[in-house]
């Protein structure tokens, strides 16, 4: 077999040929040859989901797979580009170089670093706000990406829109809030249509991460935790019921809600 000059290359410039030769329309692979950026999106924010659950569990040897597996994504978005003749990758990383100088004046420019966190957030708004009026970008939301999580997008909607004023002074005023929708989901529910409902139900998500951000909380992370939490709690239940020769199906609720009961005693006692 032929000596392939790709076991000579390293690091970055190994993968960028990877990539290349995947791609080449002669004797590239046939699937990687066929991929668009509409078709290579779900895997890439796949992705980007791997490494935050690698990090979630602390896994650090999975975590160096899986960044490699959310950079190979980029590297594959930006051959396309360079395919279709609009931009290459040296562009990428010339452009992600630049916003980063121009949104840290305070590292790489004459402004004072000595400023909280607090002030620096407020500083990079300013910058994003000025890159979004040369893009012709005026409205406040413009560039909140369609293609978030609906939980995320809804927290970081709020927050572009807090910052000129358009929010709920108090927490409480957050509150009052939910229990109107909750009130009005549930004194309705029999008299409006499926899509109504689903309306009704997405205001009240809508608020409810709301009064999420108001308590500093990250929705997205909060209920991440609680669905481990319920998936640990219900395979315990399983754990048990299975100790009784008995399945969840042959069960009643009543059974399972007392399993339930002891799984959650037996993580507070573990905690305390």
């Amino acid at each position: 077999m032929p000596h392939d000059p790709i076991h000579d290359l390293s690091g970055n410039a190994r993968l960028r040929e990877i990539m290349r030769r995947l791609r080449d329309p002669k004797n590239g692979c046939p699937w990687d040859i066929e991929q668009g950026f509409k078709t290579i999106a779900p895997y890439t924010i796949e992705e980007a989901y791997e490494v935050s659950d690698a990090i979630e569990r602390e896994a650090w040897d999975e975590l160096k797979s899986e960044l490699g597996d959310l950079l190979f994504q980029s590297y594959f978005h930006a051959q396309m580009a360079e395919d279709a003749g609009l931009f290459t990758h040296e562009d990428v990383v010339n452009a992600i170089s630049e916003k980063m100088i121009s949104r840290h004046p305070h590292v790489f420019g004459d402004e004072n670093r000595d400023k909280s966190a607090e002030q620096q957030t407020v500083d990079w708004e300013v910058v994003k706000a000025a890159e979004r009026a040369a893009k012709k970008q005026d409205g406040v939301l413009d560039d909140v990406a369609l293609a978030l999580p609906a939980l995320l997008r809804a927290v970081k909607l709020q927050k572009r829109a807090a910052r000129v004023g358009f929010d709920w002074p108090e927490t409480t005023m957050v509150l009052d809030k939910i229990q109107e929708e909750c009130r009005e989901l549930v004194e309705a529910k029999d008299t409006l249509t499926q899509a109504e409902v689903k309306e009704e139900m997405g205001d009240l998500l809508f608020v409810m991460a709301n009064l999420a951000r108001h308590l500093g909380v990250e929705p997205e992370e909060a209920l991440r935790d609680t669905n481990a939490k319920f998936t640990r709690r219900f395979r315990s239940i399983e754990a048990a019921l299975a100790e009784m020769g008995k399945r969840p199906e042959d069960s009643t609720l009543e059974e399972m809600d007392k399993l339930w009961d002891a799984a959650k005693a037996e993580e507070k006692a573990a905690k305390s």
